[in-house]
Protein backbone atom coordinates (compact mmCIF):
# COMPACT_ATOMS: atom_id res chain seq x y z
CA UNK A 1 0.00 0.00 0.00
CA UNK A 2 1.45 3.39 -0.97
CA UNK A 3 0.71 6.62 0.86
CA UNK A 4 0.97 10.03 -0.70
CA UNK A 5 1.47 13.26 1.17
CA UNK A 6 -1.37 15.73 0.90
CA UNK A 7 -1.13 19.39 1.81
CA UNK A 8 -2.86 20.49 5.00
CA UNK A 9 -6.20 22.08 4.18
CA UNK A 10 -7.83 22.29 7.59
CA UNK A 11 -7.46 21.56 11.27
CA UNK A 12 -5.54 18.54 12.52
CA UNK A 13 -7.68 15.53 13.33
CA UNK A 14 -5.89 15.36 16.66
CA UNK A 15 -4.05 18.14 18.45
CA UNK A 16 -1.50 17.11 21.05
CA UNK A 17 -0.79 19.26 24.11
CA UNK A 18 2.46 18.52 25.93
CA UNK A 19 2.44 19.69 29.58
CA UNK A 20 5.92 20.51 30.89
CA UNK A 21 7.54 22.45 33.71
CA UNK A 22 10.32 23.96 31.53
CA UNK A 23 8.89 25.16 28.22
CA UNK A 24 12.10 26.83 27.09
CA UNK A 25 14.08 23.59 27.33
CA UNK A 26 11.33 21.48 25.76
CA UNK A 27 10.79 23.86 22.84
CA UNK A 28 14.56 23.92 22.23
CA UNK A 29 14.65 20.10 22.28
CA UNK A 30 11.71 19.85 19.86
CA UNK A 31 13.20 22.46 17.52
CA UNK A 32 16.38 20.36 17.50
CA UNK A 33 14.25 17.46 16.27
CA UNK A 34 12.84 19.55 13.41
CA UNK A 35 9.78 21.27 14.88
CA UNK A 36 9.03 24.88 13.90
CA UNK A 37 7.43 27.53 16.08
CA UNK A 38 4.13 28.71 14.61
CA UNK A 39 3.02 30.96 17.48
CA UNK A 40 5.63 32.44 19.78
CA UNK A 41 5.39 31.71 23.53
CA UNK A 42 2.51 33.61 25.11
CA UNK A 43 0.20 33.63 28.11
CA UNK A 44 -3.06 31.89 27.23
CA UNK A 45 -5.31 32.51 30.24
CA UNK A 46 -2.55 31.55 32.67
CA UNK A 47 -1.08 28.76 30.54
CA UNK A 48 2.38 29.56 29.08
CA UNK A 49 1.80 28.27 25.53
CA UNK A 50 3.91 27.76 22.42
CA UNK A 51 2.36 26.39 19.22
CA UNK A 52 4.66 24.31 17.04
CA UNK A 53 4.49 22.07 13.99
CA UNK A 54 6.39 18.89 13.32
CA UNK A 55 8.30 18.51 10.01
CA UNK A 56 5.10 17.25 8.34
CA UNK A 57 3.08 20.27 9.47
CA UNK A 58 1.14 18.62 12.30
CA UNK A 59 0.48 21.25 14.95
CA UNK A 60 0.90 20.73 18.69
CA UNK A 61 1.34 22.86 21.81
CA UNK A 62 3.88 22.92 24.60
CA UNK A 63 2.16 24.15 27.76
CA UNK A 64 3.19 25.10 31.27
CA UNK A 65 0.04 24.90 33.41
CA UNK A 66 -0.70 27.68 35.87
CA UNK A 67 0.39 26.92 39.46
CA UNK A 68 -3.17 26.31 40.69
CA UNK A 69 -3.61 23.55 38.09
CA UNK A 70 -0.86 21.29 39.51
Amino acid sequence: MAFTAEPKIGKNRMHVDIHVTDAVAEVARLRGLGAQILVEPHDDDGWFTTVLADPEGNEFCVLVPPPEHD
